[in-house]
């Protein structure tokens, strides 16, 4: 793995990030790879536990992620350039969004505590928290809606 510059996330802008740093910034929560639905009058999007095909939800990282695009065509591949797309979809917690929004990294994040299980223990990831989607019809989705950690 490349270096990472330390305390990079507090005086590195997104846009000029390494690609190690970039990726460093996912705390590995996996709510990226849960399945929202957003409300078609208000643009309210609610958080599922229903997972992505791909994803892991022992170590809450997908399982083909780089070639994840030939088997879910749609998932997105954020970069700076797509934030303001972006945003009204991700989780509060995630750090790519706190950083956009000129806000800090919880202390349960990896680069903070140093060690990738506090997000666990800090109950902020989707660690067996979730059902496949493929085990879910999509009109019952909104049955296993869940709630952001404040």
């Amino acid at each position: 793995m490349t270096a990472l510059r330390p305390r990079f996330w507090e005086t590195v802008s997104l846009q000029r990030m390494t690609r190690a740093e970039w990726e460093a910034l996912c705390d590995g929560c996996g709510k990226c790879c849960m399945n929202k639905l957003e409300d078609e009058d208000t643009g309210e999007v609610a958080l599922t536990r229903v997972a992505c095909r791909l994803f892991d939800d022992t170590t809450c990282r997908c399982a083909q992620y780089p070639i994840r695009h030939q088997f879910v065509p749609e998932c997105i591949v954020l970069k700076p350039a797509n934030m303001d797309a972006n945003l009204y979809w991700m989780p509060d917690t995630c750090a790519y969004k706190l950083l956009w929004q000129g806000k800090p990294l919880f202390d349960w994040h990896p680069l903070i505590s140093g060690d990738p299980e506090t997000v666990h223990a800090a109950g902020v990831s989707m660690q067996s928290r979730t059902v496949p989607e493929f085990e879910i019809d999509e009109d019952d989705w909104e049955d296993h809606i869940i709630e952001e950690p404040t």
